[in-house]
């Protein structure tokens, strides 16, 4: 190394290029981090609608792909989703809640969705007429050349979700 790279900020900055300059070469792009949000409005308070879903197992109430939730009861829970056909899990850890406001946070610990870095948080809001909005938002990144399939994959399961919520809250 010559001697104007012997400052740690120079050095620093030479290898951040460096290794900008061999990722783009490599003709492959990054993954981008990607966000998505839905929410729904339910025609039931929103503390009918948090006694449904704001139970960290109680997802498997009304998501309709989770057979089975399984929490192993320390704080901060993680629970093990088993989908219907037994043929998939998730591992998720409860990073955030706030049941005077109606929400909480999860993140993956595992799970089979072409993501990684995956968070989320599921709010129930008050409306003044009676009714509520469920939100549910999250980030991940999406695995390299899959892009199309965990986003699909992702809004497919949050409008199930928030869909079966307001069926359950509808009779």
């Amino acid at each position: 190394m010559s001697k104007h790279l012997t400052s740690p900020s120079l050095r620093s900055t030479f290898l951040t290029m460096l290794g900008i300059a061999l990722l783009l070469s490599s003709g492959v792009p990054p993954a981008l981090a990607a966000t998505i949000s839905r929410s729904a409005d339910v025609k039931a308070s929103a503390s009918a609608v948090w006694a449904l879903i704001g139970p960290f197992c109680a997802i498997k109430n009304w998501l309709p792909p989770v057979g089975e939730c399984i929490e192993d009861g320390k704080a901060p829970p993680t629970r093990i989703l088993v989908t219907k056909d037994g043929k998939a899990a998730f591992v998720e850890r409860q990073t955030a809640r706030n049941d005077a406001e109606r929400s909480y946070s999860y993140a993956f610990l595992a799970s089979p969705l072409p993501v990684t870095n995956y968070a989320s948080t599921i709010k129930v809001t008050a409306n003044a007429d009676g009714t509520s909005t469920v939100t549910w938002s999250g980030s991940y990144t999406p695995d390299q050349g899959k892009e199309t399939a965990a986003t699909e994959a992702l809004n497919g399961v949050y409008d199930a979700g928030l869909s079966e919520i307001k069926t359950r809250l509808a009779k």
